[in-house]
């Protein structure tokens, strides 16, 4: 695309030649890109192309030299990413381990299990009591008073028991 004042310059180059100068032209390569490469709006584009490849490598030059330090970051980057992530994994698993040991506690056989053991703990606690007294070692009254908070604790959890259980299996 040329603009009407370049297409007028170049128009005033060739009125100003010769019809052998127009005729060589025509027919010598080497004639036409003399004159071709002479025209402002050529040299014009030559030296814009020029420029604008000097700085392309310039930048090329900048970008290879900045590999380095761009390698170096970006293995910076990984190792950081890595251990980051492996202690954020190592965190979830921790976390994860725990929400299991809590739901494993919590559960419904679970919780059965460690009434049932209390209950048996209190069971034989009152035997022990039981024995206690018919050995001499302790008085009817403070035996009276424990064995009754004991009984009424195992009975207490018995009847927990008896109902959850039937809830649960119900």
């Amino acid at each position: 695309n040329v603009s009407p004042a370049e297409a007028a310059g170049i128009v005033a180059v060739l009125k100003d030649k010769s019809v052998d100068d127009l005729r060589k032209l025509l027919s010598d390569k080497d004639a036409y890109q003399s004159l071709l490469l002479s025209l402002e709006p050529v040299k014009t584009q030559n030296r814009v192309r020029d420029e604008l490849r000097n700085e392309t490598l310039q930048l090329a030059r900048e970008n290879v030299d900045k590999e380095p330090c761009i390698m170096e970051l970006r293995n910076q980057c990984r190792i950081i990413r890595t251990t980051e992530l492996a202690t954020a994994q190592e965190k979830l698993h921790e976390l994860e381990r725990k929400k299991e040991d809590t739901l494993k506690y919590y559960s419904p056989s679970s919780l059965l299990v460690r009434l049932q053991d209390a209950m048996n703990k209190t069971e034989e606690e009152s035997e022990t009591l039981h024995r206690q007294l018919l050995d001499g070692e302790i008085d009817l009254p403070a035996f009276v008073q424990k064995y009754k908070k004991m009984r009424y604790t195992y009975h207490k959890r018995a009847l927990i028991h008896l109902a959850a259980k039937t809830t649960v299996t119900g």
